[in-house]
């Protein structure tokens, strides 16, 4: 096998946090590489509603400080817009919906209670079904493809390098580090390695020793033809996420997943469930006013989950120079923030700007064998749920 020129840290992954690691990078000086197997962001970071209020979060303050000033630091436009809607269509979601308010109010950031009027002046699109709602002064959205494409240029722009359509295959040792990395194009050297890379985390992980324990699932995005624009373009409710675009399309997904068998480096990319009509009536039911409207294509990405649904950001403890990253399943939003932290955790051992000992690994440490099953996290669950 043939050796191509390394770098410093290898980053095998193209999605968002793969990628604003790599950024956070190549802005301080640090030669870094990026690996994907196929195209940046072709699995869940350029297939999700763009939201950017994960105020569980202990990532959630570096979120909401970096991404309003993102554009000016990548220098590429993301389309963020600030502040969110929600909407509860009963007293049951209004109260589930509440917790973001209390959880966001406690680190300082304001929220309003909307009443049926309010709704209607914010969101003209929601009918009469709606028992009030909430507008949070925090979070926001932005789009998913746009964003990607901005931190692929800014680290280029700052001597990072991306090598698409490259998939790796394993692993080289020397004096219990990883020295090199096996690719479909050859060897790459290295001094640091971040593995980043969605549903492949866990089986890459599991070459070097210490498996990062995800459960694959395929998740779905409709797009509407356009509409009037709505005063505020991020609204979710009804256990969907989602935006307006800027050309007036609604762009919405939401569960149940349907859990994939991934094996090897084979992703399905294509919609193929029933999710799609799942997600188009209770999109009708969400914005009622919208409901006339054609979905004019639709997407299908894959992201990962881990047992408690909570982000690994963790040095692996069988080989100190890999970081291992994923953030099951809520990856966009955070990436400013988590690539900020790999970054630390690469350069200078711990993350400086917030506590992410949740995240450890080590947590896992006694998961049960068969955790998938136990926790039913199988293909036919998203059809048992859609029948229910």
């Amino acid at each position: 096998m043939s050796e191509i020129k390394g770098a410093s840290v290898v980053i095998v992954g193209g999605g968002v946090t793969g990628l604003s690691a790599a950024w956070w990078l190549a802005r301080e000086g640090v030669d870094v590489l990026v690996v994907e197997k196929g195209m940046i962001g072709w699995e869940a970071s350029g297939r999700n509603g763009g939201g950017c209020s994960h105020h569980h979060s202990p990532l959630f303050l570096e979120e909401q400080r970096l991404w309003p000033q993102l554009d000016e630091l990548l220098r590429y436009p993301t389309e963020f817009s600030a502040s969110r809607v929600r909407l509860a269509s009963s007293e049951q979601q209004m109260a589930l919906y509440g917790r973001a308010l209390s959880n966001a109010k406690r680190q300082g950031f304001e929220s309003e209670i909307l009443d049926v009027k309010q709704i209607r002046e914010l969101v003209p699109l929601a009918g009469e079904n709606m028992v009030g709602g909430y507008f949070y002064k925090f979070g926001g959205h932005a789009n998913p493809h746009r964003t990607l494409q901005a931190y692929a240029w800014a680290l280029q722009d700052h001597g990072g390098r991306v090598m698409q359509h490259c998939a790796v295959t394993g692993f080289q040792l020397t004096g219990g580090k990883v020295s090199c990395v096996e690719t479909e194009r050859g060897l790459v050297a290295c001094d640091h390695l971040v593995i980043a890379a969605g549903p492949q985390t866990g089986r890459l992980s599991a070459m070097l020793g210490q498996e990062v324990p995800v459960a694959s699932a395929r998740c779905e995005m409709v797009v509407t033809e356009p509409l009037p624009l709505m005063p505020y373009g991020g609204v979710d409710g009804n256990g969907l996420y989602g935006r307006q675009t800027l050309r007036g399309n609604l762009a919405y997904g939401g569960g149940p997943h349907e859990w994939l068998d991934i094996a090897g480096n084979a992703a399905p990319a294509k919609p193929a469930t029933p999710l799609m009509g799942h997600i188009g009536r209770r999109l009708a039911e969400l914005l009622p006013k919208a409901s006339h409207a054609r979905i004019i294509r639709s997407w299908a990405g894959v992201i990962e989950n881990t047992p408690d649904g909570r982000p690994v950001i963790d040095h692996l403890a069988s080989k100190d120079n890999v970081v291992v990253a994923t953030l099951s399943s809520v990856g966009f939003g955070l990436s400013p923030a988590s690539g900020r932290a790999i970054r630390d955790l690469v350069i200078d051992g711990a993350c400086s700007f917030t506590d992410i000992s949740s995240f450890k690994l080590s947590r896992f440490a006694q998961l049960e064998p068969n955790w998938r099953e136990l926790q039913g996290w199988q293909a036919l669950a998203a059809q048992e749920a859609i029948a229910a």
